[in-house]
């Protein structure tokens, strides 16, 4: 978990290296961090701190378990409001069929600043203000 005390987000990454990566970039641009590698445990945790989470970065192919399009849709209806961010590879011409509505899809390979950009956009409020 992460020292810094700007807005909570969970990212969910079964890839050290990315999420390691993509860690330090949030956390650099200010944002703290919850992190799990399954989808289990990111549906684990939404139960548990959902509340606290003010968007979910979400890996779409996790291995065994969950996917990323499952873990995004169970924090839909615990959270309707909650924005979400997708990252990946292949699976990612999956997301207009798959993913919530008014998600973000972020095709990996990407920069840390798409990221940054990617999550500062998803939690813009609706109304632009």
């Amino acid at each position: 978990m992460s020292e810094t005390h700007g807005p909570r987000l969970l990212y969910v990454e079964d890839e050290p290296l990315i999420q390691e990566l993509a860690v330090t970039a949030l956390e650099e641009a200010g944002f703290s961090l919850d992190t799990v590698s399954s989808g289990a445990a990111a549906i684990a945790a939404i139960d548990e701190r959902g509340v606290d989470f003010k968007a979910l970065i979400t890996d779409i192919d996790l291995g065994t378990g969950p996917s990323g399009w499952d873990v995004a849709k169970h924090a839909r209806e615990r959270f309707p409001d909650l924005p979400i961010v997708y990252v990946g590879g292949g699976s990612s011409n999956d997301w207009p069929s798959l993913g919530v509505p008014g998600s973000i899809m972020l095709v990996k390979p990407y920069a840390s600043a798409q990221l940054i950009v990617a999550v500062s956009t998803a939690m813009l409020p609706a109304d632009g203000r």
